[in-house]
């Protein structure tokens, strides 16, 4: 099996954007071992395979955003092309589209990456119902340790961006 690609790689590639977790067009291509022109010229040409659940173009602020997040999008910054956000299901529809030995194996290893983040997500959530039952259950001495449990589980506040330019 010299197509396993790992899930640590695929779940690098994975972001959250409006709300969804999606892979860029460039990193599917790139992962399938085609150009991101050739992968998007079959998506034009299967358009009824990807309704806006699964697939929609990025718009130029959201472009502008992961080129300022992300350092490896830094060749994205003087392009005019708005890059396709695939969603897992989108993912899952390109390899009917792209039919090849590569994109079947490429395509079996992200699913699994998807559902390792899902994974993840659960457990966390089990955690805390968990946490919040002892914390029921025991006197109000163990209170400071149970709060400090759940700011660990809490995902740390969004930082104000510095405001960039003169003042």
């Amino acid at each position: 099996m010299a197509y396993l690609i790992s899930t640590e790689l695929i779940t690098s590639k994975i972001f959250v954007l409006r709300g969804k977790k999606i892979m860029l067009d460039r990193d599917l291509a790139l992962l399938y071992s085609v150009t991101t022109k050739r992968l998007n010229e079959q998506v034009r040409r299967n358009m009824k395979r990807f309704p806006g659940d699964f697939m929609f173009q990025l718009t130029k602020t959201e472009k502008n955003e992961l080129v300022a997040i992300c350092d490896r999008f830094d060749s994205m910054k003087h392009s005019t092309v708005l890059p396709y956000a695939f969603t897992e299901q989108g993912v899952a529809m390109l390899s009917s589209v792209l039919n090849s030995e590569r994109a079947i194996m490429v395509n079996i290893q992200i699913m699994r990456a998807f559902i390792q983040l899902k994974r993840l997500l659960l457990t966390n959530v089990d955690l805390r119902r968990k946490i919040e039952e002892m914390e029921k259950k025991y006197d109000k001495q163990f209170a400071i340790v149970f709060q400090a449990i759940k700011q660990l589980l809490e995902p740390p506040p969004a930082k104000p961006k510095p405001r960039i330019g003169f003042r």
